[in-house]
């Protein structure tokens, strides 16, 4: 490992932010201000390099404070945890939450994806820019989704300092917007978690129905309406039974891929090689979705007890929970339940005295859609750029510090309660045959009560949109996202299946469900899903690094054209994808053409 340390020293504010973390340094070989001569030698080398997981941590903590991280700030940090700068640089340039270059304290983060620029997102940046000229003190930043899209259009505004402040304006004006960045204490607090809940309250929720109705800080209100029930019961059942209902209940993963959780259990479960890992993705970044969101922040506690419950049946000992880092509320309420969770004996050595350790420790993601894909996760929580790995090996066999993990999303998860207090065969029952169980669907766009909704899996698109009260001139529904396919408003008879969606040949995905009316210009929706792709493109594979290019570049070609030559761009465009499709490493860049494809074929945009 080849260390080249630059002659640039830290603030005391960004050496602050680090010892916090890291503690004091107990060298000059680690930056401390002693006599240089231990720098002859190191101590403690093989441990500073067994801590490369802090780094993205450590990252975090200097921005937070200064808002920005220096050149010395990152050599002081990588002195501490023996990361070569180059490397750590790579790092810190990975995600977009983060910057290397001096920028103002605070930083407002406008999102101009596809649901707030449909509820005029470009009109509120050119309002927001216009009041906060230069020498305002803030940067503001137009960006991708920031999972508010129930509240379009957004703003999230981040102060640096110790602590760090944020306010979320959403839905946002530029008043509101402006008052965010320049007084984030003074902001409006945001409205209740049950507000993007419309059905809140309702019976027959099974995994809303503690949303808006206990309170999210107090574990004694979790525990009397239900919470720890499905734990206590799978002591009862030990691992091997809690697996076994999970895998009679058909339980898949709720993420877009849809594998079955109890394989995926089973076979992290009976790898001889230790520890196991339990990993939670809490990173949901597809541009519509904001589903874990709401979970997390109306009933945290659900998550850590379903957390509980895999580890414990997987034989991991320590969970992590990887969060958005755009999720402020979020890390909040978790940072609070887990302490009380800690606390009252719900984590820790002896879980409800049943001799079973577990811990769960939050790692906050910065802004990379691409560390959604578990082994960019992985990654990620390691201290390394955020890009996929090629697979075999599996997670299961070799994903987190290279040992058995399972990674489940929290919606995921969180089905595990009813499967575990209700039993299997009831929980089966419920949906279709090979889609069981309830689904959450993230409504959007032209509808008059956009919020998440649960329903049983086989009910139909127009059903759900009914819950949500469209509104007249609908023109297309976007399912599953960016990455998902666009279907006519005559097509709402779909039942909301995998399968069901597959034979209609369009996607499911995380459960997006983003409508449109004619008052938005597809082309400009198209464009935007290219510029998302371009951008979240980790560049390692050249399909997905140069396709995205390509295609954004098509786009704009077919915009500015007509006839022959936007035909001959369209079957450009349909090469591109094709490429991207079978010769990507993740599926980022396998998904990167789909929405583009079903607004050709089905919706016939730029005939």
């Amino acid at each position: 490992m080849d260390l080249h340390f630059g002659d640039s020293k830290p603030t005391d504010d960004e050496r602050a932010a680090v010892d916090a973390l890291l503690g004091p340094p107990e060298s000059s070989w680690e930056g401390a201000d002693r006599s240089d001569a231990d720098l002859r030698w190191a101590r403690g080398g093989r441990e500073a390099r067994d801590r490369r997981d802090l780094l993205l941590p450590g990252l975090h903590a200097i921005n937070d404070r200064v808002g920005w991280i220096s050149d010395g700030a990152l050599g002081y940090l990588c002195r501490r945890l023996t990361v070569p700068p180059a490397e750590a640089y790579g790092v810190a340039t990975f995600y977009a939450m983060f910057s290397v270059k001096p920028r103002p304290a605070t930083v407002l983060h406008v999102c101009t994806d596809l649901a707030c620029a449909a509820a005029g997102a470009p009109e509120l940046c050119a309002g927001v820019e216009e009041r906060l000229g230069p020498g305002s003190g803030v940067s503001v930043q137009r960006g991708p989704c920031l999972g508010l899209c129930e509240r379009a259009p957004a703003a999230l505004a981040i102060r640096a300092g110790d602590p760090v402040r944020t306010a979320v304006s959403a839905p946002a004006t530029v008043e509101e917007a402006v008052l965010a960045a320049s007084a984030p204490d003074s902001a409006p607090e945001e409205p209740p978690a049950a507000r993007a809940v419309p059905q809140a309250g309702q019976d027959g929720l099974m995994l809303l129905h503690r949303v808006g109705v206990v309170d999210p800080a107090s574990l004694d209100d979790y525990r009397a309406h239900g919470g720890c029930t499905a734990l206590r019961r799978a002591f009862e059942l030990g691992p091997a039974g809690v697996i076994r209902e999970v895998t009679d209940s058909g339980l898949v993963g709720r993420g877009g891929a849809a594998f079955p959780t109890g394989r995926k259990w089973q076979a992290t479960a009976s790898r001889p090689d230790r520890p196991h890992y339990l990993v939670c993705n809490a990173d949901e970044s597809e541009p519509g979705t904001f589903k874990d969101r709401v979970l997390m922040e109306g009933d945290p506690y659900a998550l850590i007890e379903a957390m509980t419950i895999a580890g414990y049946a997987t034989g991991a000992h320590q969970g992590y929970l990887y969060l958005r880092g755009e999720y402020p509320r979020a890390l909040r309420r978790l940072e609070h339940a887990l302490a009380q969770a800690r606390a009252r004996g719900l984590l820790g050595g002896d879980v409800l005295g049943q001799g079973y350790a577990f811990d769960i420790e939050i790692r906050r993601g910065a802004g990379a859609y691409i560390c959604g894909e578990e082994t960019a996760l992985f990654n990620s929580i390691e201290g390394y750029r955020g890009e996929p790995r090629s697979k075999p090996p599996f997670p299961v066999e070799k994903g987190l510090f290279g040992k058995p993990t399972v990674e489940n999303n929290v919606e995921t998860l969180v089905n595990v309660l009813p499967i575990l207090t209700m039993g299997a065969p009831a929980y089966a029952a419920i949906g279709t045959g090979r889609s069981t169980g309830p689904k959450l669907f993230c409504v959007s766009g032209a509808v008059d009560r956009p919020g998440v909704y649960e329903v049983p899996f086989g009910a139909t698109l127009g059903e759900v949109l009914a819950l949500a009260g469209v509104r007249d001139g609908l023109r297309a529904v976007l399912l599953g996202g960016a990455a998902g396919g666009f279907v006519r408003a005559d097509e709402l008879d779909i039942p909301l299946t995998f399968e069901g969606t597959r034979e209609a040949g369009t996607t499911l995905g995380s459960g997006v469900v983003m409508a449109f009316d004619d008052s938005v210009p597809l082309p400009r929706l198209l464009l935007r899903i290219a510029e998302f792709f371009r951008d979240e493109s980790c560049g390692q594979c050249v399909p997905c690094r140069v396709g995205t290019v390509r295609q954004e570049e098509a786009l704009h070609r077919i915009a500015e054209r007509t006839g022959a030559a936007a035909a001959d761009d369209i079957a450009l465009l349909r090469e591109i994808g094709r490429a991207m499709r079978d010769a990507s490493i993740c599926g980022l860049g396998q998904t990167a053409w789909n929405a583009v494809e079903s607004a050709i074929d089905r919706l016939g945009a730029y005939a």
